[in-house]
This record gives structure tokens, sequence and C-alpha cells, in this order.
């Protein structure tokens, strides 16, 4: 069912399509909120990889890795907000792919190295600069995650959600992060270290097919001269679009 014909069934207000100058607002937003997270990232990930290395935590290695590739899934966005490509339906596919495509590049290597050091029963020292580093990204992803996927709801964007998803994704893995790191220096359970890897590696593969599905036929655009958001001409609240 369309999330058009969800809202009426619901006795809901139809979704509606802002205006142009609302619709290039928000995109201008996107594009803030992606600079501020690749300047963020670049930091938490080398952060995260020299506390990994230190440790010998596999976990903390791939949180770093992970924020790399949300660091370039920024650096996407902000390409897709740019010039000429700003209101281009084939930039938006494009840096749609590419976001779902960068999940896809941390889920083997970390799955990886979590079951060979599982195997082997590699332990790594415990990591307080790892523990404070998540418990960091624990607070900030949410908020920039959250924004994100408002921003990309409202402006059609299925690349700016799918970036807003890597914002939670990587809230996700610092808790998991912060539990593996904490057990292993508090208790000694060396184990969930990498354990919170493969949590890591699974949680990846199955963003990364979700923004890959990922649709732009319910985008709604933007209304070229009408000064207060309404519903794009020829939109019908029973579109067939269907979600996932």
């Amino acid at each position: 069912m369309s999330e058009a014909a969800a809202t009426v069934e619901l006795g809901q207000p139809p979704p509606v399509t802002p205006s142009r100058e609302e619709w290039l607002r928000l995109a201008h937003r996107a594009r803030l909120l992606s600079w501020f997270s690749l300047v963020y990232m670049g930091l938490e990930g080398g952060v995260a990889i020299l506390a990994g290395v230190l440790a010998g935590s596999i976990a903390l290695i791939g949180f770093g890795i992970d924020s790399a590739i949300e660091g370039f899934a920024s650096l996407v966005i902000v390409w897709r907000f740019t010039g000429s490509r700003l209101l281009s339906e084939h930039a938006e596919r494009r840096a749609q792919l590419l976001v779902a495509i960068q999940f896809f590049l941390l889920a083997p290597y970390i799955g990886y190295e979590a079951l060979d050091s599982l195997i082997a029963g590699e332990r790594p020292e415990a990591s307080w600069l790892g523990i404070g580093l998540s418990a960091t990204s624990l607070a900030v992803m949410p908020l920039l995650g959250r924004a994100k996927q408002r921003i990309g709801e409202r402006i059609g964007s299925v690349a700016t959600k799918g970036e807003g998803q890597q914002n939670m994704l990587c809230a996700y893995l610092s808790a998991a992060l912060l539990v593996g790191l904490g057990g292993n220096a508090v208790f000694g359970i060396w184990w969930l270290d990498p354990a919170a890897a493969l949590v890591i590696a699974a949680v990846a593969v199955r963003e990364g097919v979700e923004a890959w599905r990922g649709e732009g036929c319910c985008a709604p655009g933007f209304e070229e001269s009408t000064p207060e958001p309404r519903l794009a001409e020829g939109r019908r609240a029973d579109d067939s679009c269907e979600r996932d």
C-alpha cells in the first residue's frame, strides 16, 4: 500500500508537496548537515582506527572504517545538492546507489576479521579512548540521522534518507561497540568485541539492501508556483508506489 493511501485510510491528510522555495531551503540544509557529518566522520574514523590498532580491537577498527564510508556518503550528498545536479533526478538516483554501495564495502571485511578473531581467540586490550568515542557518537548520530531522514522524506530524496539511515546505523554500532568495549574493559569478556563487529557487518548488509531497493517514485518534488505546499498536480491519494 502506498504511503498516501495509508494516510487516507487512517483519516490523515495526504502528503503535500513543498513549494520550490521550501524545497531549495531544505536541500541547502541537507547539504550543510552533510558537510558537518563529513568533518565529524573524518575525526571519528581517525580516532577509532588509531584506538583500534593500539588496543587490537577489530570492532574499533571496523567502526573507524564505517566512519570513513559514512563520510564518503556525506560527500555524495554534498555532490548531489550542488550546482546543476540540485534538481536532477538522474543525480538523485546515482547518489542513492552510491550511498547503498558503501554499506556493502564494510560488511565483508568486518565479518571476516571478526570471525577470525573469534576462532583464534584474540583478546583485545581495554580501550577507554574507544569507550569515550562510542559514547560521544551514540549521543550525536541519532540527532543527525533523524534530521536527514525528515528532510529526505520531505523533499523526496532517497539518497538523503539513506545517508540518514547510515547515521542511525552508526548510532546502533556505537551502542554495540560500547557494550563490547565496556564488557571487555570491566569484566574481561573479550569475545564481546568481535561479536559487536559481527553485529556491525550484519546491520550494514541489511541497510545496504534497503538503500539499494529504495525508489524515488514516491518523491514529492515541488510545485513551481504554489506559495503554499500542496499535492502535486496529477498525484492521487491512491498512487500505486509501494513501499517494502
